[in-house]
Parts: C-alpha cells; structure tokens; sequence
C-alpha cells in the first residue's frame, strides 16, 4: 500500500474526525485519503478560466448570459463529473455525510450545474428538483440523469425560483453550493438577506438548508465573503444553525428552520 506523506495524512484525519460522537448521519464520509491528487490542478485552473470567463461576461451582458456562454463553451466548466478529479467528487461525499439520516421527501438544489449533486442525493429522498440560470446546464443534467426517474431539473435564478415543487410540496432540504457569490454583487446585502428569508419560507416543518462555499485561510477576500454568505442565513429569523463543517478549501453550513 502506498504511504501518505505527513501532510497529506494529517489532512485526511482531520477531515475525518469533526463526525466522530455526532448523530448518525446520511452516509459516512469518504475514506481518508488526501483531499486531492496532482491531476486536480488541472481542476483548479479549469474553475479559474470558468471564473474569468463568468466575471467578464457578467460585466459586458449580465449573470445569467455569462453562464449560459460558459456552459455552451464547455458542458462541465467546473469539472464537476470529470473522472480525473477526486476533489469534486470527494467533496460531494463529504457533504452527504454532514446530512443528518433521515428520508427526505422533496429536495431543492439550487444552482445545480450538471447535477451531480442532485444524483449523489437522489437514492435518500422522494425526490430531487434541481434548477440552474444556464438552460444549457439544465439541459446538460437532464441528459445525464435519464436513470433517475425521482430528479428533474427546471431553468430557474436564486433570487426568483419557485417556492413550492411542482406538486405544490415545500422542501426538506435545500442545497446551495457555490453560488451565491456569483449570483449577487457583493455589496447587495439586501438581495442576500431576501434569498435567504426566500429559502427559509421554502422549507417544510423541520426542514434543512446546507449552504457550501469556498473557504481557504479565513482573512482571504473569498472567505470573508463566504463567511458573509453564511452569516446572513443565520441570522434570517426562521433559521438556526446546527452545524458547521470546515474542510479544505470549503466551508460548510447546515441550518433548520425554527
């Protein structure tokens, strides 16, 4: 068996350990091993170019053409499904295994993408709705999710989707990964506070907001803003926090409505 060097098995352990004496939870988290491999950087610099690409073409046409423009450019931008990459698919694991066990009836991700995390969630609930700006992605996720008959994928912006699925049911869970700092100006604190009372009214007695985004050494300008994302959810008036989860290179919250 191959030896991890010191850093890499540190970080392994660490990441492992936040779960240990905690309440059973929707799965366990993925095998420690280093968070990911030298093929990753191609990641990396993959998500950067998509950024760049975003950040110009908010400037010049708005939101929700710039990421339609990427996604017809290149139908996984993010690397989100890419089989050389063990970072995003590990970090999908890892956020399964902050889920509390229990059967969710109705999940809502937004800002799906190709909707790998929509898939990841689909064996634990009745069913999956995913929505994303690009229609391009929308399309793209329905093509890859045909085997699963619980998910369904709708083109949709954060601050406006539908507050109901389209039974009419309100959700268990809603996921929001990595993406509400490029959906929002970063001054629009009123915007943020309004998807966040949106989110909480959305949700079914009980239900669950995890919310996930980049998180690298804390005094960071992405960090700060992620911190601020966060902090907003907490403070809506039908939510409490009920854990926090910090790994590499992400922060993850799990909220409940009161």
């Amino acid at each position: 068996m191959m030896k991890s060097r010191p850093g890499e098995r540190d970080l392994a352990e660490k990441s492992a350990s936040v779960v240990a004496g905690e309440a059973a939870t929707l799965c366990a988290p993925p095998r420690r091993q280093f968070f990911m491999t030298l093929r990753d950087i191609g990641m990396w610099v993959r998500s950067a170019r998509a950024d760049a690409a975003v950040a110009e073409h908010t400037a010049e046409h708005g939101v929700s053409h710039a990421f339609e423009m990427l996604y017809v450019a290149d139908p996984d931008p993010y690397g989100a499904i890419h089989p050389r990459y063990r970072y995003q698919a590990r970090k999908y694991e890892m956020l399964l295994s902050f889920l509390p066990a229990r059967r969710y009836g109705h999940i809502l991700e937004l800002g799906c993408g190709v909707g790998a995390l929509c898939r990841a969630l689909a064996p634990h609930a009745e069913s999956v709705t995913g929505v994303d700006i690009a229609a391009a992605a929308v399309q793209r996720a329905t093509n890859l999710s045909r085997n699963h008959s619980n998910v369904a994928f709708a083109s949709a912006d954060v601050r406006t989707f539908d507050t109901t699925d389209a039974a009419g049911r309100r959700y268990d869970l809603i996921v929001i990964a990595d993406v509400l700092y490029y959906a929002l100006q970063r001054d629009d604190q009123p915007a943020l506070e309004a998807i966040a009372c949106r989110v909480a009214a959305c949700l079914a007695p009980g239900g669950l907001v995890l919310l996930a985004d980049h998180y690298f050494f804390g005094f960071d300008a992405a960090s700060r803003r992620t911190r601020a994302i966060h902090g907003v959810f907490r403070q809506a008036s039908m939510l409490h926090q009920r854990a926090e989860h910090r790994r590499c290179f992400y922060l993850a919250t799990l909220l409940e409505q009161n």
